[in-house]
């Protein structure tokens, strides 16, 4: 999978969801906890806390989900890109909320004991964010595998079954919560796509200084196509930058004082 230059340059919103499911993540897990993340039928129409309600929304019920579900939060990273942070922001909570909204009534309606607890992370988000990714990016190249006809989006597609299936009923809930508040967004319900927060909250996620948030492409400028541009061209630039510092160099050495 790619999703254009490498880090989360322009992405400071898809890298403080990725770092806080990785932060919920570990420390759960490493007291083995996993089990007792997700959001219930009990806990959420009797004893709802507000740990277990954040917990549900970024730690992964798993390793194996960690990883999967990281790495598509971090391909995902190109639609941040495109629309720029503001309005992705908008696109997280709207997707969040509204697919644990989705899975409270299908805890109350269904009240089936198999999906008790609801697997946990932030799976609306990801599942929501299909959504565009099926209907505006564009298929890039085609192959043969097995007499089976793929494409490069086949791998997002298959990690995303991957992770849909991990943990049965209990994750397919929040997964197709997450695609029905993707289409909700794509349908432009109550005009959610033309919203935007205040200048100063949309800062905020740039005010974020993590320790991996500094690379070599911070100073490119933002496009909608920033996604495709890719590390060769950077490397070419870079490149040019070092042949015209040589020559000036050179030159100063050519000429004789006076």
């Amino acid at each position: 999978m790619n999703g254009g230059l490498p880090g989360f340059h322009n992405a400071p919103a898809s890298r403080a969801v990725v770092v806080a499911s990785a932060l919920f993540s570990v420390p759960f897990g490493f007291r083995g906890r996993f089990f007792d993340l997700g959001l219930s039928y009990q806990n959420v129409y009797q004893s709802l806390s507000i740990w277990r309600l954040i917990t549900s929304l970024f730690a992964f019920s798993s390793t194996p989900e960690l990883i999967f579900g990281a790495a598509l939060l971090y391909y995902f990273r190109v639609f941040e890109r495109q629309i720029g942070s503001n309005k992705y922001a908008v696109f997280i909570i709207f997707s969040t909320m509204v697919s644990v909204l989705l899975q409270i009534l299908a805890l109350g309606y269904l009240k089936d004991p198999s999906i008790n607890p609801l697997t946990s992370g932030p799976y609306g988000l990801i599942f929501a964010s299909y959504v565009p990714f099926f209907f505006d990016i564009p298929v890039s190249m085609r192959f043969r595998i097995f007499g089976l006809s793929l494409s490069d989006k086949s791998f997002v597609y298959l990690a995303g079954l991957q992770l849909l299936c991990s943990s049965g009923r209990r994750s397919v809930v929040p997964g197709v919560s997450g695609i029905l508040a993707g289409l909700l967004y794509r349908l432009n319900t109550f005009g959610i796509r033309r919203l935007k927060f205040p200048e100063f909250v949309a800062s905020l996620f740039t005010r974020v200084s993590w320790p991996f948030s500094r690379n070599p492409y911070q100073g490119l400028p933002t496009t909608e196509n920033d996604a495709n541009i890719s590390s060769h061209q950077v490397h070419q630039t870079e490149q040019a930058q070092h042949l015209h510092e040589v020559h000036t160099y050179r030159k100063k050495l050519r000429t004789p004082d006076c």
